[in-house]
């Protein structure tokens, strides 16, 4: 992931070439080159497919494949959508002439989202501080930093598990 770039899937091509150097007291050859590059960033207010890879109060989170990292709040959900403890998952009790019937979020099932933003945190590591002899105590918070996470949302007709648009 290159910060506010997006996922890098796969050298496109070469570019430029520049001359090669070689600075005094360094080996290496140090050359210029101007690449392209397939990224993945999808449009804000995209459609996108994926499949439901689990669930928590916090909300839905959604796979595509190459990419995982995806987020459907629970502000974000059909209304009216509560998380059930018992099955661990989120559930839309849509409302009919009968009552309510509660249709659930299983997990596996593919689901239609809109793309409503785009979150990049930069994780370049920092130098050291000063304190090389104390031990380091890095939080688990810290040391998972997610470096990009697309959220999305499902609050729209049409959106959600595609069995619920089937029939």
């Amino acid at each position: 992931v290159v910060h506010n770039v997006g996922l890098c899937i796969a050298l496109w091509d070469v570019t430029k070439l520049e001359d090669s150097y070689i600075f005094p007291g360094d080996g290496a050859s140090h050359t210029i080159v101007n690449f392209r590059y397939v990224v993945f960033r999808p449009f804000m207010d995209e459609i996108l497919t994926g499949k439901t890879k689990s669930c928590s109060k916090e909300g839905v989170y959604v796979s595509i494949g190459i990419f995982d990292d995806i987020l459907i709040p629970a502000d974000a959900m059909q209304h009216p959508s509560r998380f059930d403890d018992k099955e661990q998952l989120w559930a839309w009790e849509y409302e009919t002439d009968d009552g309510k019937h509660d249709l659930f979020m299983d997990i596996g099932e593919e689901i239609r989202f809109r793309v409503v933003d785009e979150i990049f945190v930069d994780t370049t590591p920092s130098g050291p501080d000063g304190t090389a002899n104390q031990p380091s105590e890095i939080s688990d918070t810290e040391s998972k930093k997610t470096p990009y996470t697309i959220v999305g949302s499902i609050s729209e007709p049409g959106l959600g598990l595609l069995s619920w648009w089937n029939s």
